[in-house]
């Protein structure tokens, strides 16, 4: 008899929201919290619950884990529930996942067999997952991996949003093959979320549809100020920076490259970014060996989190393989201006904070992706002030105004992006006030209150029977 999987609730921060008024003034905290009050007032005792694929790794999980500490905090009652899978379903869900955004992922079917997996572990997550959840809770389920529990939490009487995190601009036949998977599981939600209206298939009634973009929270580890010397020690201690200097205890990066570490005034070019085919690190690579003259000091820094630290990303240690030969296929005067790093992901503070001083101490940092939902990195390195390449693509054409708030390029354009790489070692004034105005842009648009009041205004609209749109 198959094993039954058991949903994990994760535990929750319980985050003030008034710490972001240093930085986004009183009045928008404010407003925050009189829209606390009213939801709990027309929430009237339901609670508010997040179905989810894993608890670390990923921009879902860093967002929830945030932006539901503030949630509790307000005093409206909140839970994250994470089901549980075996590599086969997740297998299948990386290429929904790659399908949503337009690719081929693994090249599999997604056929009787896969519906079967797929719908086989769901099944054995179901028992407890509708232990934990009551008639009118409000259920928010997360991108694929979930969605086919959403019709037993339909029976249940619950009220279910499905949230997709993933899509592109129209549609091809590998998307239109993911959509065909997962339209039975979802059709019938109450609501849909979107990052993007134009991510939405045709067949979701836009009086369901509401677009809300994600959001970073400025005080994570992977956020927080860190000044110059706290920037260096820990790229120091992971293996960034070379270490003739003070560094912090941290677990080094596992980093393939050649030649001296880089010294501290060495430019770097920074991607940092999950093992997946849509973020493109060969294309990265390629860009900037054929791109950036050789006679630049600037390296080139591609990492992402280990192979093995991301639960629902079976592509990533293949991606990582491929981009290692590729490096190994350079000649060796190449080589020594490319450095692979694998962060570890055992103390994830820690993973956080390495992250944050190699988007910091970046001299430019890049987001090449092929597609993208939103890019919570390009969002993070511009609140960092950093000058951004970016690829013209899903939500990162919303963060990026080109030429005011970084640069953006199409996706397959390696001439172009080595061009404007090159543009921002070569004119630091530029990259400066590139930076500046990004950090302004977040501010403006990209933190947690503003993601949350427009969730406070879907549930208003849902349980109330109102359209979405």
């Amino acid at each position: 008899m198959p094993q039954r999987y058991e949903v994990i609730q994760v535990p929750l921060p319980d985050l003030d929201p008034r710490r972001l008024a240093p930085l986004v003034g009183e009045e928008r905290v404010g407003g925050l919290e009189e829209e606390a009050a009213r939801v709990r007032g027309f929430l009237d005792g339901r609670r508010v619950l997040n179905l989810s694929s894993t608890a670390h790794g990923g921009g879902v999980a860093e967002i929830l884990h945030t932006l539901l500490g503030y949630v509790r905090h307000m005093g409206i009652e909140t839970a994250w529930l994470v089901i549980e899978g075996d590599p086969d379903f997740f297998q299948v869900t990386k290429r929904i996942h790659n399908g949503l955004y337009g690719g081929p992922g693994d090249g599999l079917a997604l056929d009787a067999a896969a519906r079967g997996t797929y719908e086989g572990v769901l099944a054995r997550n179901s028992a407890s997952l509708l232990a934990v959840v009551r008639p009118d809770d409000v259920v928010v389920v997360h991108d694929p991996q979930p969605a086919g529990l959403v019709p037993s939490l339909l029976d249940a009487g619950a009220r279910v949003v499905w949230r997709c995190h993933v899509g592109i601009d129209g549609e091809n036949a590998w998307s239109t093959r993911a959509w065909s998977f997962i339209r039975p599981y979802v059709e019938h939600a109450h609501g849909f979320v979107f990052s993007r209206a134009s991510f939405a298939p045709p067949w979701v009634p836009r009086d369901r549809l509401a677009v809300i973009a994600p959001s970073i929270d400025p005080f994570t580890p992977k956020n927080a100020d860190l000044d110059a010397d706290d920037t260096l020690a820990l790229l120091r201690g992971a293996g960034f920076v070379a270490a003739n200097g003070p560094s912090r205890d941290v677990r080094p990066a596992h980093v393939v490259g050649e030649g001296a570490t880089p010294g501290p005034d060495e430019p770097l070019v920074v991607q940092v970014s999950r093992w997946d085919r849509m973020k493109d690190m060969p294309g990265v690579l390629e860009a900037f060996v054929e791109g950036v003259p050789a006679s630049s000091p600037a390296r080139l820094v591609l990492a992402g989190p280990t192979v093995d630290g991301v639960d629902d990303d079976p592509e990533a240690r293949a991606v990582w393989e491929e981009t290692v030969e590729i490096w190994r296929s350079l000649s060796a005067q190449e080589r020594s201006r490319v450095r692979l790093a694998l962060i570890p992901m055992d103390d994830l503070q820690e993973n956080a904070l390495v992250v944050n001083a190699l988007q910091r101490h970046a001299a430019v940092v890049v987001q090449k992706s092929l597609a993208e939902g939103f890019g919570l990195t390009v969002a993070e390195a511009m609140w960092k002030s950093r000058p951004v390449v970016a690829s013209a693509v899903g939500g990162i054409a919303d963060q990026i105004e080109d030429g005011e708030s970084g640069l953006l390029i199409e996706p397959d354009d390696l001439a172009g992006l080595g061009e404007r790489i090159t543009r921002l070692l070569e004119n630091p004034l530029e990259a400066e006030r590139l930076g500046a105005n990004a950090r302004r842009r977040v501010t403006s648009r990209f933190l947690p209150d503003r993601h949350l009041l427009e969730y406070a205004e879907l549930l208003e609209h849902l349980l109330a029977g109102r359209p979405l749109a």
